[in-house]
């Protein structure tokens, strides 16, 4: 049985357009909704949950007092002045058609709606009168449809009596929007998503994926039949556009369950996402695509036209339709209706404990919810089979008034009595929430922060647009593979297995496979051949971090000595030993796994084969059966046949100018002091071996004699630059324990000697030939750390000129600006490969230096940047020492080369990251440290089969801290597979950005960034068409069961956005990387913060990509103390901050504490020390050290989360309406750009708009 769980989404959005804090439209009944004060929006329904917005509880949808939103940062504005698209005469029909001039279409006209019971196909309408089957609980929870249907033209809305004809039943069905959504405990307000196995034992199993819809979970009570109510429709946030008229009748009393006050009826503008079918109508199906997906409910809101790209105007939104369904044909219905899975089901992604018999985790401290009218639940599981159900949507009848016929109908909706909505992150601008950290509200055991009593409810509320919360959350997904994988350890034995994500802790248990700490791919499913990866156009690569630093709950990679003979390997392909080698001939030779050569075992490495065909020692030696290990290497491996020397690390430090006047040259030699302590080494217990130099330098260069044996350090001054030599070779390198008097003081001496410096002019280039010249003097490799301060303008090699030329950005000369200017560096960075010389540049500049070309010798040899912009001692001093201790310390290899084999049929091709090429396969480090990757990928070059997979194996060899010559072997298995579903289903969406990522700030040297960005979004719109078109078209399911033929079908269905469940964050995270600096620049960001972004990114994992991309903010009024877990984290959107809320955001370089004007004292207090808003000094970089739990829980927090990163985040505290909010705001990324970029729901309409064009 094929079964698809699948995201569907209608884009055909027509644009609400609003100001950001639109007026209440008057008469208008919204859903309820929590208002700043917590306070319900008019339905006149208690407030149950824990309010959230701040105090002030009869929050009003207009602008806060004393609050003057950016108008040069509209976030989440929408547009005001479009309001011809939404007339009701606009050609944005978007599906929805007035009444047929011409008859109805007969009912009995093809229905292509088929339901999958127990491998058969079933057509055609079931009776209408037997209620549905719920489905077993142990079934496995598939996710639905969500559409994303856009506004509806004016028309009367009946729910009085159920419909006496099927016209009626259309009408009232085609304009609901019935979803399922079961919320996760651990992240309310998402919907969960699926799995890609469908139940078989019931008589009618449909796995359909979540509703990422406005509604909320189907309850399991059986319906009432009394007369259906009308559920408040939802209202975008701003006043409706003019020509619109609102609906003719007021709104049906509310069922007996519920309240019963009048409700006006909405105006055309709002969306009506949540009205459900009459008792006796029951859901629809469509064929259910294989492989996981997951579709999303509700309308895209517009694209807003501040949006830079064409193909995102909004007067072109009147393309995403796919057109209404001919008339001859009731079953087609864009909105693809869908069958629902039950309620109470465990989701296997479910991130928490199965739902209650609500549906929804229960509300601590919370009243019960009042019913929501016209929510009506499934019938019983004892009241009849769901077989019994018809599948078909009826026409529509000349006279009725038209519906939305968009709207997908996506499962049994909520009934009265039930708690009917989905919980949402935030209350003022969404619907009611379950117990989500994040929102102030009554925890049990968290304090109640800003969050005054429920009152009654307020004012209507405005209209508003789609809720972001009908669309993939990151959050959601995040949370769910905490809950499903962070338990049980990670197996790596398992061939093709996905491991849990990078925001998911866990612990991985080698057992044939490197850890994904080690090793990630974009897809764990590799296509069998080359005309299917070009197809799919999923990259193929791997992020290797072959130095990783594991926790201390993992084992480091056993060290194997083979003695004199070294390594065993494959006389063909020179892959190195490892579980997938098999041993033929009673053990006497083996086979490779990668070219199937065969070859002899040597004498001494013999050993005998069990039953299985196993060596007896298989589990004895660590190359046999684990993923990762180390060789020690033979003197064979070493350069020039000789053992090396231990590593040195030079110290080079600017002493113009600018470097003495800012501090940096008083801190560097006061902590070197101490640093020198710490220099890495292979065994804590002894002292580390590598040898120290030092050098200062501005237009001329000084090195200093330390040997042991003087009193006092000499200085020897190099004023030849342009031919640089060492003038000493005794005395330079030193052992630190030997001198370290004279080492102190010398470090004592310098900040003394450069005081009164007027030197301002430097030299770059000779610093480094300096400290090359030393490491060859010395026969070693090493480390150089170079702390410099401006351009390079003195006159010596290397000598750069002020090119910064705003004029050129966004023009096809941009591309000049992130290569360098001279190529002098780039031969110096060749040279130190070749002698093993690392580089790391520590830049301290107040204004241009050329980030493009200094970089260069940094990233070429495997080195780091790090970058203090007007460096200040008070400030900065923390961040910076910082990370020069962790730069010091880390573990790091040198001289290092790696090569990647793969088995036949695919080979690595190209290579991303901070090191150097000579060839085609070697990628040569002069430094390999414990952070940096090495991005690969992979093409064909021959056909794979299913049956043995795909390997690959990465060894490096490099030189330890000590001087060992060593190799580290990582091999990674992964399947084949010759369907596409199967490689959609096993992808990683965080690895896929991490390559494109690199790929894309790759070819900014080389094409304009409107270019590259346009590559990106066209990739992956080819990505997830040739999923829709392959995997998830109802075409081709509807031929495989039984269906009519392709056209109709495909038409009546390519207005769903449908994504594969493994990624459907790929847009969203797709426009994070689309909005960044190096694409999209600011004004205010500099060519030297782009080229700095550009060389960062290209070295790193695929956790550190993920949070610089996506950062994390964490509602710290949420907080619990007495927990050791951190509250769950919010979207990264302007609209999931509460004013009575304080939030931590991090993406890996910087720390921000956001605080709201209204958050409340006690709050406060335990953070700052002070009760008063006004007081917080916004210049302080650390927190006060205060004697309360919340303090100390909180610097904790702080503290693990900048453990957790390669760099140190320096802290900045942002107010809720200083100037520095537009700084945090900018990685508020789900919102709309200070720099163009689009919001997310704008990017989804403009991704579903490319995909369908690539379609048709």
């Amino acid at each position: 049985m094929r079964v698809r769980d699948e995201l569907r989404m209608n884009v055909n959005q027509q644009p609400h357009m609003a100001s950001p804090y639109g007026q209440p439209q008057p008469g208008y009944q919204g859903y309820p909704q929590p208002g700043y004060g917590g306070g319900h929006v008019p339905s006149g329904y208690p407030a149950q949950y824990a309010p959230y917005n701040g105090p002030g509880s009869a929050y009003q949808q207009g602008p806060p007092q004393g609050y003057s939103p950016y108008a040069s940062f509209p976030t989440k504005t929408l547009a005001t002045n479009l309001v011809s698209d939404l007339s009701s005469s606009s050609p944005l029909d978007l599906g929805m058609r007035g009444p047929p001039t011409s008859g109805a279409p007969p009912v009995s006209a093809a229905q292509n709606y088929s339901q999958f019971g127990q491998g058969e196909t079933q057509n055609g309408p079931p009776p209408m009168g037997a209620p549905p089957q719920r489905l077993p609980v142990s079934q496995p929870y598939t996710p639905a449809v969500v559409n994303l249907s856009g506004p509806q033209p004016p028309y009367d809305q009946q729910f009085g009596a159920p419909p006496v004809s099927m016209q009626q039943m259309t009408n009232q069905m085609a304009s609901m929007q019935v979803g399922s959504t079961v919320p996760s405990p651990a992240g309310p307000g998402y919907a969960p998503p699926s799995v890609s196995q469908a139940p078989i034992s019931s008589a009618y199993t449909p796995a359909a994926p979540p509703t990422f819809s406005l509604t909320s979970t189907a309850p399991t009570q059986p319906p009432p039949t009394e007369a259906m109510a009308q559920a408040p429709p939802r209202s975008y946030y701003g006043a409706p556009p003019p020509a619109q008229q609102p609906f003719p009748n007021a709104a049906p009393p509310f069922s007996s369950t519920g309240p019963t006050q009048p409700q006006a009826p909405p105006p055309v503008s709002q969306q009506s996402f949540s009205q459900v079918p009459p008792v006796s109508q029951p859901p629809f199906s469509t064929s259910l695509p294989p492989g996981p997906t997951q579709s999303y409910g509700g309308p895209l809101p517009p694209t807003q036209p501040s949006f830079p790209r064409p193909p995102l105007a909004t007067s072109q939104l009147s393309n995403f339709p796919g057109g209404p369904p001919p008339t001859s044909t009731p079953s087609q219905l864009p909105g693809g209706m869908q069958p629902q899975p039950p309620v109470s089901q465990p989701s296997p992604y479910h991130s928490g404990p199965p739902p209650n018999t609500t549906g929804f985790p229960p509300q601590v401290g919370a009243p019960p919810r009042p019913p929501l009218a016209g929510m009506q639940g499934p019938p019983m599981a004892s009241q009849g089979p769901l077989m019994a159900q018809a599948n078909h949507v009826p026409p529509s009848q000349p006279g009725m008034p038209p519906s939305p016929i968009n709207a997908a109908l996506s499962g049994p909706p909520p009934q009265p009595g039930m708690q009917g909505y989905p919980p949402q992150q935030n209350g003022a601008f969404g619907q009611v929430r379950g117990p989500q950290p994040g929102y102030a509200g009554p925890y049990s055991g968290q304090p109640n922060y800003g969050a005054p009593p429920a009152g009654p409810a307020p004012a209507p509320a405005a209209p508003k647009r789609l809720d972001p919360d009908s669309i993939p959350s990151p959050i959601q997904v995040i949370e769910d593979d905490k809950a499903n994988k962070g338990s049980e350890p990670f197996t790596t034995g398992v061939r093709g297995q996905a491991p849990p994500l990078v925001t998911t802790k866990f612990q991985a248990r080698d057992q044939g496979n490197a850890s994904p700490r080690y090793i990630r791919c974009t897809a764990y499913n590799v296509p069998c051949n080359a005309d299917m990866a070009k197809q799919s156009q999923v990259p193929l690569a791997a992020v290797i971090k072959p130095l990783a630093t594991l926790p201390p709950d993992e084992s480091l990679p056993y060290l194997v000595d083979h003695g004199e003979t070294g390594p065993i390997r494959c006389n063909r392909c020179k892959a190195y030993m490892c579980p997938y080698m098999q041993f033929i001939e009673g053990g006497r030779r083996f086979q490779c796994g990668f070219c199937s050569c065969v070859t002899e075992v040597p004498p001494h490495y013999f050993q005998h084969l069990d039953h299985t065909g196993k060596r007896v020692d298989c589990y004895d030696r660590p190359e046999l059966s684990m993923g990762s290990y180390e060789f020690m290497a033979t003197v064979d491996y070493c350069k020039n046949n000789k053992i090396p020397q231990p590593p040195a690390f030079i110290f080079l430090i600017d002493v113009s100018y600018n470097a003495v006047k800012n501090g940096m040259v008083g801190i560097v030699c006061q902590e070197l002091k101490t640093l020198l302590d710490y220099l890495p080494r292979q065994n804590p217990d002894v002292e580390s071996n590598i040898r120290v130099g030092f050098v200062t330098y501005n237009k001329v260069l000084h090195f200093y004699n330390v040997k042991a044996s003087l009193a006092q350090p000499q200085m020897m001054v190099v004023s030849d630059v342009a031919d640089m030599f060492v003038p000493l070779l005794d005395g330079f390198l030193v052992n630190v324990s030997e001198s370290r008097m004279v080492i102190e003081s010398l470090l004592d001496q310098i900040p003394e000697m450069f005081a009164d410096t007027r030197e301002t002019e430097t030299v770059f280039g000779p610093v480094i030939q300096a400290g090359l010249e030393a490491l060859k003097a010395a026969d070693c490799a090493g480390k150089l750390f170079v702390f410099h301060s401006s351009l390079p303008i003195a006159e010596a090699p290397g000598k750069l000129k002020n090119r910064e030329d705003k004029k050129l950005v966004g023009t096809d000369k941009e591309k000049s600006l992130f290569q360098p200017q001279v190529s002098f560096y780039n031969t110096l960075a060749k040279e130190c490969v070749a002698q093993g010389c690392c580089v790391d540049l520590f830049i301290f500049p107040n204004q241009y230096v050329d980030v493009a070309t200094l970089g260069v010798v940094p990233t070429s040899t495997g080195g780091s940047i790090y970058k203090y912009t007007y460096f200040q001692a008070s400030s900065d001093q923390e961040r910076f020492l910082n990370d020069l201790r962790r730069d010091v310390q880390k573990q790091v290899g040198f001289d290092a080369v790696m090569r990647v084999r793969t088995s036949t049929g695919i080979r690595a091709t190209d290579f991303f990251g901070s090191f150097y090429m000579s060839n085609t396969t070697d990628v040569e480090l002069a430094g390999l440290d414990c952070d940096k990757t090495v991005t690969v990928e992979f093409r064909h070059d021959d056909k794979l089969s299913e049956e043995t997979g795909a390997l690959m194996q990465c060894a490096v060899l490099y030189t330890s801290c000590n001087g060992q010559r060593r190799l580290r072997i990582h091999n990674m298995a992964v399947n084949c597979c010759s369907q596409l579903a199967d490689l959609y289903r096993n992808c990683e969406t965080d690895t896929i950005i991490n390559f494109f990522v690199k790929y894309a700030y790759r070819s900014v040297l080389s094409s304009p960034t409107k270019n590259v960005r346009d590559s990106l979004v066209n990739q992956c719109a080819q990505i997830l068409a040739c999923y829709r078109k392959n995997c998830a078209s109802p075409s081709s399911a509807g031929q495989g069961s039984g269906g009519t033929a392709d056209g109709k079908r495909h038409t009546a269905d390519i207005s769903q956005l449908i994504l594969p469940e493994c990624m459907k964050l790929l847009p969203v995270y797709l426009n994070c990387v689309l909005k960044s600096d190096v694409l999209q620049p600011g004004a205010d960001v500099s060519l030297d913060d782009r080229a700095y972004l550009r060389q960062l990114v290209s070295a790193m994992d695929v956790a550190e990509s993920h949070v610089f991309f996506y950062p994390r903010l964490l509602p710290l009024q949420q907080l619990d103390v007495e927990s050791m877990s951190l509250p769950v984290a919010v979207r990264d959107s302007e609209e999931r901050l509460s004013r009575g809320g304080v939030y931590l955001l991090e993406n890996g370089l910087n720390i921000f504490l956001w605080v709201g004007v209204n958050a409340q004292q006690e709050l406060l207090q335990n953070i700052f020390g002070t009760t008063a808003f006004s007081q917080i000094d916004p210049g302080m970089t650390s927190l006060p050290a205060l004697d309360n739990p919340f303090s100390k829980r909180l610097r904790e927090i702080i503290e693990s989360v900048r453990a957790q990163r390669s760099r140190y985040m320096k802290l900045m505290v942002v107010k809720q309406e200083d100037k520095l909010e537009l700084i945090f705001k900018h990685f508020l990324v789900e919102d709309k750009s200070n720099n163009g970029g689009a919001s997310y729901v704008d990017f989804l309409c403009h991704m579903h708009k490319e995909i369908r064009q690539l379609l048709s």
